[in-house]
């Protein structure tokens, strides 16, 4: 799409933190058309991190959404965006229009979608018992906490961020936890091998049995329905009275793709977020873009890249012709420890760690002589710097990175005054 007249109208389908930001974005750029945020909750919208998280701790989810709404209801009223709780069923490209469950349809000048992606579910006997559990909305995180008061036994399965996030609130609540991951490590991935290594001995040492390399072959129930044990394809069965499947996502692309849109991994878009169709984008966990740096095509879950996905096709509609260019970025808390981690690479081939504390420490990432990505480990002002030299293109070199007395914000430090 041109930098000309912005569109009549825009209707954003997703009310996720990507959605919202396009809404939100458009005012703040003065976009004077209609805008429309259509939903699949019967909810404002809310910020998802700290479901598996703050929201659980302490039965905060008792107390209400109100904690994660990421705008209270008065501001969608004041900036006269229209929300819309309902499904969308089809994509009337020719007609520009979209059709929701209820037999309603909303005309568009511009359609950003920002449909997200929903939690993956186990295909085994047993998978639909009570005490199983997915997490993805407020709503699984409510019924998740309401199970978690009650439990004295809990078994995630898989060891993402979710899983491990959720491992160590249910560990300290005092329910006994047993990780199963059919990988040889956790957090396979997201981190290095030194990294997943920290954090298996952190939740071992917290006492939660983890199980790698093992798979799930049935969940077993009582008379009445409810969970009681998890088997492994290995022939182990592991007691529970709550399950939590934290297997991964699975973009929403249907929509797109009956409407004849290309779809891989996510919706296909370019570097500034359109697909094939001009009238469209598509923004957020749902959306497989070109990274900024190598020309990968990335789909990333993170609110970074939600947001930055929202902002830009924000900015473009209303003149902006700048290519999606951010830095991705992403954190985790388990216990008291921080992850946090700056750029992303699918297959480093070297790896670089500074710091000396078993329990704080930098990996660097490199493919080749580039450096790609910098894991943190409770050491906030190293992330703080990989950022700023991933952003401004100036890392170190393995060679470099390896040198006595080395440290990132040395390192920025001289490349800044140079």
């Amino acid at each position: 799409m041109s930098c000309g007249a912005p569109p009549a109208s825009v209707v954003v389908v997703g009310a996720g933190q990507g959605g919202q930001q396009a809404a939100v974005s458009l005012r703040e750029h003065g976009y004077q058309g209609r805008v429309t945020l259509i939903s699949g909750e019967d909810a404002l919208p809310y910020e998802r991190p700290p479901l598996s998280k703050a929201y659980l701790e302490d039965g905060a989810y008792l107390r209400g959404d109100e904690q994660l709404w990421l705008r209270p209801a008065t501001y969608y009223v004041n900036q006269s965006i229209d929300l819309v709780a309902g499904t969308v069923t089809g994509i009337d490209r020719t007609a520009r229009a979209v059709r929701l469950a209820d037999g309603s349809s909303y005309g568009y000048g511009h359609l950003v979608l920002a449909t997200g992606a929903r939690a993956r579910t186990l295909d085994v006997p047993g998978a639909g018992l009570r005490g199983v559990h997915t997490l993805r909305t407020a709503r699984d995180a409510a019924a998740l906490g309401a199970s978690l008061a009650a439990a004295r036994r809990a078994v995630v399965i898989g060891a993402g961020l979710i899983g491990l996030e959720f491992a160590a609130v249910a560990r300290e609540s005092g329910c006994a936890v047993t990780v199963v991951e059919a990988q040889s490590r956790p957090l396979a991935r997201v981190v290095s091998a030194r990294a997943a290594a920290h954090f298996t001995r952190l939740h071992r040492e917290a006492g939660t049995r983890v199980l790698f390399g093992q798979t799930v072959a049935a969940l077993h129930g009582s008379r009445r329905g409810e969970v009681t044990a998890v088997e492994t394809a290995a022939g182990l069965r592991l007691p529970a009275d709550l399950v939590l499947v934290a297997v991964g996502a699975v973009p929403h692309t249907e929509p797109a793709a009956a409407a004849g849109l290309p779809v891989d991994d996510g919706i296909t878009v370019d570097a500034r977020l359109l697909t094939a169709d001009p009238h469209i984008s598509a923004v957020g966990d749902c959306a497989s873009f070109p990274a900024p740096r190598t020309g990968e095509r990335l789909r990333l879950a993170s609110v970074q890249n939600a947001v930055g996905h929202g902002r830009l096709v924000a900015e473009r509609l209303t003149g902006s012709l700048r290519a999606y260019d951010e830095l991705p970025w992403f954190w985790s808390r388990q216990f008291s420890t921080t992850l946090q981690i700056a750029g992303f690479d699918k297959a480093p081939d070297r790896e670089v760690v500074i710091g000396e504390h078993p329990d704080a420490f930098s990996v660097l990432l490199f493919r080749g002589n580039e450096l790609r990505a910098v894991e943190s480990v409770n050491r906030p002002g190293d992330h703080i710097a990989a950022r700023r030299l991933l952003h401004r293109r100036i890392p170190p070199t393995p060679a470099e990175a390896t040198a006595p007395g080395f440290t990132l914000k040395g390192y920025l430090t001289g490349a800044s005054a140079g």
